[in-house]
């Protein structure tokens, strides 16, 4: 399967009274990695919510290869879309293997068995995330890191068009984060990802969407958005960005002992 185009037209997403993203739209063409970041509570794993069909849009639209994401028949859309939630509160009493094949059921009919080429795949999606050697273990005995990693396989063999993943990096050490998000970069799949980290999202993603209080205020490669302006009124920090002399991508450098008020930098005399 070719990677997937999708497209957020002016989603709007409400809890009660509470309003979590409001008219956000962006877009991600295939083969793209695009990154969604912005402070805590600014609306990222809502909107992500919204294209893996856990939160209905108040308004707007989800669309997957032109097709409205929530009008696809369940079975369809999970043959073109895989998603690694930020808190799955998964507990699986199957090994490790049995875990990721189950990446493997859009693909068959209710009753089919595990084929060759099922075992290929899922031996592959182990081996890329450095997790071979769990194939046998029980999931319930993993740490939160190989859990986190076990999870990331299971989406890999589902092989979809579509990956959207919420803070894949939770968890792992750095080694695994740089091998993780590696293989992401070189999917031939598009993938929408939200992540903390300004200098991973610099480095492999094409394209950065910036949340801020559920609406965008920032889109661009990351050149374009990681700018100190923009890091002091988002995110109320002073940083200094350069341009990383190897990879070529912005590097963020925060400021300690300074804050931003209003983007305006002031000295913090809080002893911390």
């Amino acid at each position: 399967m070719s990677a997937a185009e999708l497209a957020v037209d002016g989603v709007t997403l409400t809890a009660g009274a509470h309003r979590l993203v409001r008219d956000v739209s962006l877009t991600a063409r295939p083969g793209e990695v695009v990154g969604l970041v912005g402070p805590n509570g600014s609306g990222k794993s809502s909107l992500l919510r919204a294209v893996y069909r856990i939160l209905r849009p108040d308004s707007g639209s989800v669309r997957v290869d032109g097709a409205d994401a929530w009008s696809l028949p369940v079975r369809r859309l999970a043959r073109t879309l895989a998603a690694v939630v930020q808190e799955s509160g998964a507990n699986f009493d199957l090994a490790v293997r049995e875990v990721v094949a189950m990446g493997r059921s859009p693909h068959k009919r209710l009753l089919d068995g595990d084929t060759a080429e099922d075992a290929r795949i899922v031996g592959s999606a182990l081996e890329s995330v450095d997790a071979a050697g769990l194939a046998n273990r029980s999931f319930d005995s993993l740490s939160g890191g190989e859990r986190q990693r076990v999870l990331i396989a299971r989406a890999l063999a589902q092989r979809p068009a579509l990956l959207v993943l919420d803070e894949p990096t939770n968890h792992l050490d750095i080694r695994h984060q740089l091998e993780v998000l590696g293989v992401l970069r070189h999917l031939p799949a598009t993938v929408l990802v939200a992540l903390h980290d300004l200098n991973l999202a610099a480095y492999y993603c094409d394209r950065l969407y910036v949340l801020r209080d559920g609406e965008v205020t920032a889109h661009g490669t990351p050149a374009e958005v990681l700018t100190p302006r923009l890091l002091a009124e988002v995110y109320g920090v002073a940083a200094e960005v350069a341009v990383h002399p190897r990879t070529g991508a912005p590097q963020v450098t925060f400021l300690p002992g300074e804050l931003t008020r209003s983007g305006v930098v002031v000295a913090d005399h809080s002893g911390a």
